[in-house]
């Protein structure tokens, strides 16, 4: 298994591996390939696949803005779970935020992904329970969709 930097041209393997996980969110602009790029654009060196026997088994979208992280669409395929790649992902993330001297680091699970909060949970990451999450829609085209 190599854990290596994203690019463009992993785009429809990223995109597929969303597409299999349920309750997985996507949304219309964000999560094209032209936003995609756009987000690779400004942080090429950040964001990470998985990827083993040429296919792409987990994907991380990593970026920053100079001073905090963020790490979006953390997944790991269903049938490669369990093996330690969400982890080593994070670990080239974080790696590569602290290169940049970036030093905290945020993500965002919803309440009823377990699969992930229990991931995060186990890695060591702290949970907020002093502060509320708060979002304003500027393009209403960005439709949001969850897998079924």
């Amino acid at each position: 298994m190599e854990i290596r930097l994203m690019t463009i041209e992993d785009y429809g393997q990223v995109y597929a591996l969303w597409m299999s996980i349920k309750g997985f969110s996507i949304r219309s602009k964000d999560d094209s390939r032209e936003g995609v790029g756009l987000f690779l654009e400004r942080n090429p060196d950040t964001s990470v696949v998985a990827v083993e026997d040429g296919q792409v088994v987990g994907a991380i979208l990593c970026g920053h803005d100079g001073r905090r992280g963020c790490l979006y669409h953390v997944c790991v395929a269903n049938g490669s779970r369990m093996k330690g790649i969400g982890r080593a992902m994070v670990t080239f993330c974080m790696e590569a935020l602290s290169r940049k001297n970036i030093n905290k680091v945020s993500l965002i699970a919803f309440t009823e992904n377990d699969v992930g909060n229990a991931f995060w949970n186990r890695i060591g990451w702290t949970k907020r329970n002093d502060l509320n999450y708060y979002d304003f829609t500027l393009n209403m085209a960005n439709i949001e969709r969850f897998n079924r």
